[in-house]
């Protein structure tokens, strides 16, 4: 049975720090790419960060270099995502997916998907 799941969203207050982890069993990351991916309401899904599973290189969106970190553990085939310096914009559904990337993560290269965990920075 393929699992693929996201955990470790909630409410923070502005300024504050959340991880998540992007866990799979079932499924395998060898040779792809895993990224994490939020979503607003009416507006389009957009690439947060990715990393590639094989060699560690690793995307940041503009919106959050320097606040977020990516990283993998192969030996619990878990990718985490730590936030720091939460801003009210960072407010998403975060998904994490997985799949490939060249310059920058689109979603339609992207194949199985989590179900998403919300985050809500308050002000």
């Amino acid at each position: 049975e393929v699992q693929f799941a996201e955990s470790g969203g909630g409410l923070v207050q502005s300024g504050g720090s959340l991880r998540l982890s992007c866990a799979a069993s079932g499924l395998p990351f060898d040779e792809y790419a895993i990224g994490w991916f939020r979503q607003v309401p009416g507006k389009e899904r957009e690439a947060v960060s990715c990393i590639s599973w094989n060699d560690g290189t690793t995307y940041y969106a503009a919106s959050v270099k320097g606040r977020f970190t990516i990283s993998s553990d192969h030996a619990k085939n878990t990718v985490y995502l730590q936030m720091n310096g939460l801003k009210p914009e960072d407010t998403a559904v975060y998904y994490c997916a997985r799949g490939s990337w060249y310059s920058q993560p689109d979603p339609l290269n992207f194949d199985f998907w989590g179900q998403g965990t919300q985050v809500t920075v308050s002000s």
